[in-house]
This record gives C-alpha cells, sequence and structure tokens, in this order.
C-alpha cells in the first residue's frame, strides 16, 4: 500500500499528504479546477468534530500542464491511462483507510493511530460508540453501594444550618470532590435574609394563665403579640376552613389551631389570614407524627420560595435593590407548638364537637372540641430577621456536541440539625453521580451529547433560596439552555412505595427509567414491575406542589422538572425536626443502601438518557392532554353561569378551543417532522429540541411579572394574580357563589390572556414563522 500511495505521489507531481489538483482545459480555452483528497489529507485536515482545520499552509500546486500537451492525440491516450490506473489505486487506498479506521474504532475505547516516522500521518482520536445498554450497565456497576457508604459518612454533620460554619465546611468539601474529579467547579455566593429563632428565649404561647416556651419557629412569621379565643381547624386547608363556615363559625380574630401535615406551612398560614385569623398554632398530631410529644417543628411560612426581601430578583452583595418583599409573607404570627402543648390546651377546650372525622387524632385524653368564645389564648414570636452569606457550589461535565445545552441535577445541602433524609443522602449521592460520571468518560470513553450541570444548594430548608436566587440570577439563559432539572432532595424516607412529581413533559422518561432500574429489593425486577395496579400514573405521579425543590425550576422558570422518592406507608415524620438522623432514617428504610443506590440510578439514567440521545426524551403531547381537561372543566363552569344569567353570553370558549386545536395541531407537526428527519444531521436536531424546550418556557404567563406573581406556569402555577387556568377556575368558583371577590371583568381578561398564552406557545412549537396556524 505504501508503494501504491508513492506511485500516485509521483504520477500526479504531488507531495504526498497534499492537495493534488488536475487543470483541465476545454476547447474555448474555459478553465476549471477539480479538487481530489487523498484519505491522508482528509484525515489530516478534519479534526475529531468533524470541522475542518483551515489553520493548515497551503502545500506548493503541482505545474499546470502545457495547453499543446493536453490536444496531442498520443499525450490524451497516457493521460487516460494514468487517469484509469490513479482511480484504481486511489479507491484501493481509501478503502484500506476506511477499514484502518474502523478496525480502530472497534478495538477498544479511545484509542489513537500511532504516527508513522516514514509517512508522518496525525494522530486521529477515535470515539468509541456506546450504546445505550452500554451506558446503563457500566452506571450500575461504578455506582457502588460502598461508594455511596463512603459519601454518607463524609457528609454526615449535625450542625450544617444554612450560613453556618458547618455549612460552609460542607461546601468546601463538595468543591474540593468536583475538582478531584476532574471538573472546574465555581461558587455562586448570596446575602439573604432569614428569619432565626430569639436570641437568648423561645417564642411563647399562653392558654389560661399557664406559659408554654416553644423551641421550635417558623421563620418568616410576622412577629409581635396575637390574642384571640383558639379554634380547632383540622389541617388548615381550604375545606376544612369552608367546613367551619358552613357550621356558620366567624374565624374572624381567632387563633387556629391546626395539624402539620396534608399541605405546607405557608398554605395554613395563607390560609387563616384569609379569614383574618389572628395568628396560628402548628402541632403534630400523633396519628401523622411518631414523634416524642416533646418534638418541636422547624419550618418557614414563606408562601413562595427564595429570599423573600429580594423578590423576583437575586440577593447578590454587588447589586442594590429598593426594600421590597414578597406577596407571599405572611401578616399574621405563627408558631409551631410539641404535641403535649396542644394536648394540654385542647383538655381544657369548650365549645362544639368537631365535623365528621376531625376527632381521628391520637392525643391522650382530647375530645377535638372546636373551641369556645372564652377559650383565650396569646402567642407571642419574637423571631429575628438576619442576614446570613450562603453558598451554591457547582461541576459541569460538558457535552461534545451541544455543550451549552444542559441537564441540571440539584441536592440541598444544608439542614436543621442532621437532616440526614433531608440533605446527607441527597448530597452524597449527587457527589457519587459526578464521580461516577466522570470516570464513565475518562476511563470508557462515554462522551455525552449535552452538558450535565451538579448543583450543591444551600438555604433550603427556608424554601428553596439558594437554588431560587440562582435561578432569579440567571432566567434569561436559564430557560433557553437548561433543558431539564433533576432533583435529588428527600430521594430515600423509606421502601413501600414509590413517588414522583414532574412536569407531564418528562413522564414518558420515568416510566421508561422505571422499566430499566432493578428494584432495591428484588434485583431480578425492575422498580415498573413493582408499581401496583394497572395505571402506572395513578400508582406513582403525584401533583408538584409549591413546597417542592423542584417546584421552581418549573413554574418560575419554566424548565422541566422531577423530584422522586422511595416512601414508607406514611409520611417521613422527621422532616423539619432535629430526629432526621441516620438511625432513624433506617428505622423506616432499613435497606438504605440499596434504596439510595437505586435512586441513584434512577436520576443518573435520566441525566444520561438527555444528554445521550440526539433527541431530547421530552413529550409535548402529554401537556395536551391536560390542557384539554382543563379546558372542559373551564366549559362546564361558563355554560353553567350562563345558563344562569351570571355570565354574558358574549363569553365564548371558541377561541380557547381553537387555540387549543393549534397547539394540538403543532404537537403533531412536530412528530411529524421527527420522523421525516435525518437524526444525524447535528443542526436539524438542534432545532427539533430548541422547540421542544421552549415548551414548558411558553407556557410562563408573560403578562404578570415574576416579581409579584413568581409561579406563572398557566396549568401548574400558583398563586393570586398568576394567570393560571386554576386561577381562572377560581374566580369562576367565586362568581358562582356569589363571593365578595367575583369579578366579571377580570375573570375576560383572564380569558383573553390564558387564550393567548396557549396560542403563542402552538405558534413557537409550530416552529417557523410560515407554518404557524393562527386562527384567532
Amino acid at each position: 500500500m505504501e508503494q501504491a500511495r508513492t506511485t500516485i505521489t509521483k504520477i500526479f507531481n504531488g507531495t504526498e499528504g497534499s492537495y493534488t489538483r488536475f487543470l483541465t482545459q476545454n476547447m474555448e480555452e474555459d478553465a476549471s479546477h477539480v479538487e481530489m483528497k487523498l484519505s491522508s489529507d482528509m484525515d489530516e485536515e478534519v479534526g475529531g468534530n468533524g470541522v475542518v482545520d483551515h489553520g493548515k499552509q497551503p502545500q506548493a500546486r503541482p505545474a499546470y500542464v502545457s495547453k499543446s500537451g493536453l490536444c496531442n492525440p498520443r499525450n490524451v491516450c497516457i493521460a487516460a491511462t494514468v487517469a484509469i490506473f490513479a482511480s484504481f489505486l486511489i479507491g484501493l487506498l481509501i478503502g484500506s483507510s476506511v477499514y484502518k479506521k474502523t478496525t480502530e474504532v472497534a478495538s477498544g475505547p479511545c484509542m489513537t493511530s500511532s504516527p508513522s516516522s516514514d509517512d508522518g500521518v496525525i494522530p486521529i482520536e477515535t470515539v468509541p460508540a456506546l450504546d445505550w445498554s452500554d451506558i446503563t450497565a457500566l452506571l450500575k456497576r461504578k455506582l457502588t453501594t460502598s461508594g455511596i457508604e463512603k459519601s454518607l459518612r463524609e457528609f454526615s454533620s449535625d450542625d450544617h444550618q444554612a450560613g453556618s460554619p458547618g455549612d460552609e465546611t460542607l461546601a468546601n468539601k463538595v468543591f474540593t470532590i468536583f475538582k478531584d474529579s476532574g471538573m472546574e467547579p465555581w461558587i455562586d455566593t448570596h446575602f439573604v435574609k432569614v428569619q432565626d429563632r430569639p436570641k437568648g428565649g423561645a417564642n411563647k404561647v399562653t392558654f389560661r394563665g399557664e406559659t408554654f416556651s416553644e423551641p421550635g419557629y417558623l421563620s418568616y412569621s410576622a412577629t409581635g403579640t396575637a390574642q384571640g379565643a383558639v379554634l380547632y381547624a383540622y389541617y388548615g386547608r381550604d375545606d376544612d376552613l369552608r367546613s367551619l363556615q358552613d357550621y356558620g363559625i366567624d374565624m374572624n380574630g381567632r387563633v387556629l389551631l391546626v395539624r402539620a401535615g396534608k399541605n405546607s406551612y405557608a398554605e395554613k398560614v395563607a390560609n387563616a389570614a384569609m379569614v383574618n385569623a389572628s395568628a396560628v398554632l402548628i402541632y403534630p398530631d400523633p396519628l401523622d407524627y411518631q414523634l416524642n410529644e416533646n418534638t418541636s417543628l422547624l419550618g418557614h411560612v414563606h408562601l413562595g420560595s427564595g429570599d423573600p426581601y429580594t423578590p423576583g430578583f437575586p440577593s447578590f452583595n454587588h447589586t442594590q435593590f429598593p426594600p421590597a418583599k414578597s406577596s407571599g409573607l405572611p401578616n399574621i404570627p405563627a408558631q409551631t407548638i410539641r404535641a403535649s402543648t396542644a394536648a394540654a390546651i385542647m383538655r381544657q377546650m369548650g365549645g362544639r364537637n368537631s365535623p365528621r372525622g376531625w376527632a381521628d387524632g391520637n392525643l391522650k385524653n382530647v375530645e377535638y372540641k372546636l373551641g369556645s368564645s372564652d377559650d383565650n389564648v396569646t402567642v407571642e414570636v419574637n423571631n429575628v430577621l438576619t442576614e446570613i452569606q450562603i453558598h451554591n457550589v457547582f461541576g459541569v461535565i460538558k457535552g461534545f456536541v451541544d455543550p451549552d445545552r444542559y441537564v441540571v441535577i440539584g441536592a440541598q445541602r444544608d439542614a436543621w440539625g442532621s437532616g440526614f433524609a433531608a440533605s446527607t443522602v441527597g448530597t452524597s449521592l449527587l457527589l457519587e453521580l459526578a464521580r461516577v460520571i466522570n470516570s464513565m468518560m475518562r476511563e470508557d470513553g462515554f462522551k455525552p451529547r449535552r452538558s450535565i450541570v451538579f448543583a450543591s444548594w444551600s438555604a433550603g430548608e427556608y424554601g428553596a433560596v439558594g437554588a431560587t436566587e440562582w435561578l432569579e440570577g440567571y432566567l434569561p439563559s436559564l430557560n433557553m439552555k437548561a433543558f431539564s432539572y433533576i432533583s435529588l432532595d428527600g430521594v430515600v424516607t423509606g421502601s413501600t412505595s414509590f413517588k414522583a412529581s414532574a412536569s407531564p413533559m418528562m413522564y414518558e422518561l420515568i416510566q421508561s427509567t422505571l422499566k430499566e432500574v432493578s428494584s432495591p429489593t428484588d434485583s431480578s425486577k425492575s422498580l415498573f414491575a413493582q408499581v401496583p395496579g394497572n395505571n402506572w400514573e395513578a400508582a406513582v405521579m403525584e401533583p408538584m406542589r409549591m413546597g417542592d425543590p423542584a417546584y421552581p425550576f418549573l413554574a418560575f422558570s419554566g424548565i422541566p422538572s422531577v423530584s422522586f422518592r422511595f416512601t414508607p406507608d406514611k409520611r417521613y415524620p422527621y422532616f423539619g425536626t432535629v430526629l432526621d438522623t441516620r438511625r432513624n432514617l433506617e428505622v423506616t428504610a432499613s435497606n438504605l443502601l440499596a434504596l439510595t443506590k437505586a435512586a441513584g440510578e434512577m436520576a443518573g439514567q435520566m441525566a444520561l438518557r438527555l444528554v445521550h440521545d440526539h433527541l431530547l426524551r421530552l413529550n409535548t403531547e402529554k401537556y395536551l392532554n391536560i390542557m384539554r381537561l382543563q379546558v372542559a372543566k373551564i366549559s362546564r363552569e361558563v355554560m353553567s353561569l350562563q345558563r344562569n344569567g351570571r355570565l354574558p353570553k358574549t363569553l365564548q370558549m371558541t377561541w380557547f378551543m381553537s387555540a387549543l386545536g393549534s397547539y394540538a395541531r403543532a404537537s403533531r407537526n412536530l412528530i411529524s417532522t421527527i420522523q421525516n428527519s435525518d437524526l444525524d444531521d447535528l443542526e436539524q436536531c438542534r432545532i427539533i429540541n430548541d422547540r421542544i424546550m421552549g415548551v414548558e418556557r411558553d407556557l410562563l404567563s408573560p403578562y404578570v411579572s415574576p416579581r409579584t406573581a413568581p409561579f406563572r406556569h398557566i396549568l401548574l402555577g400558583s398563586g393570586s394574580g398568576s394567570c393560571t387556568l386554576q386561577e381562572m377556575l377560581a374566580q369562576l368558583t367565586a362568581i358562582k357563589e356569589g363571593s365578595a371577590s367575583a369579578d366579571v371583568d377580570l375573570l375576560k381578561n383572564q380569558f383573553a390572556l390564558t387564550t393567548w398564552t396557549i396560542q403563542s406557545c402552538a405558534n413557537a412549537l409550530a416552529g417557523n414563522v410560515w407554518e404557524l396556524d393562527n386562527e384567532l
């Protein structure tokens, strides 16, 4: 073969490895250049990413053949013979080169061809083609229980509250491990305001002359002293308060005593404020919490996420903002009390019997009366507002095709007390996944198409403060480039069942991953095989609520997100207490390491699938079903109110249905485009992926400010003024009930804005402007 290469070089008077050119001229003396490359030339000039290296100096061109020489018949015959012989040898040489490259790829990972001192061939790095089964096998083999155990021991700490020296120590450990794994980590620093317990004391509750000093507290509560007759209000949900109103009970000025659980502390307090209660007391009933009766609860009551004193914008130190605060901050005091304190109060409460089912608690010697007008209680809250410095720590594995598109995997690092299930398990798993995936790249030739960002958040216990501040700081770029978020918070709290909350676009990905991950209790079965019933979504999926650590990514930033967990039959009772220790977690999750490994495989495979496939595994069709259900509910309410004369006939569902139809057609068009596309075309894949990524973002209402209504996702958002379909249903209910908040003009405005949000999302999903289907 070397002889053939030399022969060709001599024939064409060129230098080996250079461009070889032929000049032919027709009888009218018009010249045209025909350029050919040997396979060695191509190998030299095309790098591993397929981009021609234009920085090389061109070789000298061969001499032109004279015009007279070409016209000579004898010379023409010789030239033709030479050309045929050259073509044969060139084909032989190219075939040999292709065979050599194929052999190199198949022989092992990340091999390079050895340079020869004779021919000066530049080494070429060959990329091994790992298929999906190779990738999942590597993840399962490298993610080990021994590695997880080592990380759990390293990150176990009894004192790592946000902003504390313990939190900073863990942040430094995360940074070091990211760096040792081969990444270039960075830190995002924020100065945020949080409420701490009273300095040198405790908040107090006084009832019938007895004062109870409560060790627990709720950050962001209104401070001061409130008084009123205590009223038992079950869990403090909307339905519970409506039941009290149906009983004819006026809650104005009352102190509501409610159970922990069912909804967040913030929702309980917000609901109480809506009925003009003066304060809220929250206790853990033994029916829901298997705790010592003197265990204190810790948490926050901000109906939102992030620093409530910089709503909608980041709390960076170098920026100065005017005084502001979130509309989600409560205006009434709220305090957690121990079960023993609740029992002492409720034993002396009078009044009528509570509604059916409300007396199912397990407080000893308590009848669960509602309370009478003379059961006065005083609540004194003296929390202290302080500013702390927090650090979010990041590492990144960069993709090889679209490095500016990335999935984020995150875990909360801080906790009240030990916080083993709340933060230690998730942080340890985050570090192990970073180590394992980096190892897959270095040792096994895994090359992701897109990037993976690993994030360790601080101040999660105060309402995803660290994560939300990061989102607020980089929102314009994040919701264009971050295509998914996977939360590792609270992934193991038991072993009985598997639950998840996610963007509907990720349901299909969750289902396929459940089928691939082995059960931690029976390795011969998949997690999916152990899902009860025939409807896996009903058995596994739960709505994503405001308290979910992934919620700000989904409803504030428009990034498809997922959180999941292995759970016990009842809720894990130790969240928000100093009893969240490894020993207590192992009571509900005896096979802790196996469960943690399964959770790691679940998160790792979802992330790897998202960065490995040509197209993002996100299903835009899923939102169509949700839109149809919501619009059908609205349509029924509208027609009912129009029949009763409470809504004008001019309010029509026609345009709503039209927008829904546009989304359906755009989604079907996307599927057709995918089916008819060449998935080896990188630019085409990028265009399709951008259309997919835009759906979640385009469902954020552009007509409200993220400062006043941060969770403005029209299908999954929440909060007053968020312009969501749920808020529209609430307004229809208010009109139906003749509530003082009923406003027909506001409803019309909501109709117009939500309709156009859906239509705009459909327009963006359709792609090119000439492909839009806009019938409005």
